[in-house]
């Protein structure tokens, strides 16, 4: 795709009504298929919780008004050293090789380092191979794996009994809603006949009716 020169990237702190679209665009980029680990950790509470803390550190970009890409960040302290910490960056494929990503990241450094930052971190999916070689581009080296396990709890021991449990509490439920209504006694058949036709007058819907 061909980009005018005119159309400047421009890179500004985040807006809460930048969260939706930041939220959607990083499930667009961190699919379960390309990229497990960041499938796994990124939902909303990610792009809210970064807005609500560290707004100064979460920057978008546009392109003519239209979200390009974001990074969200942190600053975390340790005893007498101070750390500035990329957890997010995304950029729209509509605006790669803009030099989206290389802004983001200049401009959160640059405000990490006004604010007492003397060292860098950041963390991606190892397999995310195209943010690995941008990020040793921006000389960030020494890189460390971490290790992820998983185990399937539905082979647990627990999750056994809770499953027995909660279909025995069904239907005993159940039976429960099976028994039969009381009679009303004569006194209160007139007064209580519009309640009691609510109940019974509502149509049945057949299996072939019912929502899947």
């Amino acid at each position: 795709m061909h980009f005018d020169e005119n159309d400047a990237v421009y890179v500004r702190e985040i807006r809460i009504d930048d969260i939706a679209p930041v939220y959607h665009l990083g499930e667009e980029l961190f699919t379960s298929d390309s990229y497990p680990y960041l499938y796994r950790c990124w939902d909303e509470w990610e792009v809210i919780g970064l807005y609500n803390t560290d707004p100064e550190y979460c920057l978008v970009a546009e392109v003519d008004a239209e979200l390009a890409g974001f990074v969200l960040g942190t600053i975390i302290t340790k005893a007498s050293w101070t750390y500035g910490y990329i957890l997010w960056l995304g950029v729209s494929p509509k605006f790669q090789r803009r030099g989206v990503a290389d802004k983001l990241v200049d401009r959160a450094i640059a405000r990490m380092i006004e604010d007492g930052a003397r060292f860098m971190l950041v963390d991606t999916d190892p397999a995310n191979t195209p943010a690995v070689k941008f990020f040793n581009r921006k000389g960030f080296g020494n890189v460390r794996q971490h290790v992820f396990l998983s185990m399937n709890l539905s082979k647990h021991d627990y999750y056994g009994r809770l499953i027995d449990y909660e279909h025995q509490k069904a239907e005993r439920a159940g039976y429960r809603r099976s028994r039969p209504a009381m009679r009303p006694r004569k006194s209160d058949a007139v007064a209580s006949e519009v309640v009691l036709n609510t109940l019974v007058s509502e149509p049945q819907i057949s299996e072939e009716e019912a929502p899947v």
